[in-house]
C-alpha cells in the first residue's frame, strides 16, 4: 500500500485535530464541511473506513517515520518545495 508523504500527512492530522477540537465546544465537529473532507481524506490516505481508525494509523506512521524529510508539502498546492541546503 502507498503512504502518503509523512509532511501531508502530519499538516491533515493537524488540521483534522485542530478543526475538531476547536469546534467541539461550537457543537458537532461533522457539521464543518472541512472536517468532513479531511476525515475522507484521512481514510483514504490510511485505508481505513472510519476517522478514528485513520488517526491512530495515521499517528503510528508518523512515529514511525525517520527524521524529516529534506522536502516537505508546500501548504496550498500539495508540490514538494526542496528544503534550503545548510550553508
Amino acid at each position: 500500500m502507498l503512504r502518503p508523504h509523512p509532511a501531508v500527512l502530519r499538516r491533515l492530522v493537524d488540521e483534522y485535530e485542530a478543526l475538531t477540537g476547536a469546534e467541539g465546544a461550537r457543537g458537532p465537529a461533522e457539521l464543518n464541511p472541512r472536517v468532513r473532507d479531511l476525515a475522507y481524506t484521512l481514510c483514504v490516505s490510511t485505508g481505513t473506513r472510519d476517522v478514528r481508525r485513520a488517526l491512530e494509523a495515521a499517528h503510528q506512521w508518523l512515529a514511525a517515520a525517520p527524521a524529516p524529510a529534506r522536502e516537505t508539502a508546500a501548504p496550498a498546492t500539495g508540490q514538494r518545495m526542496p528544503t534550503p541546503e545548510p550553508a
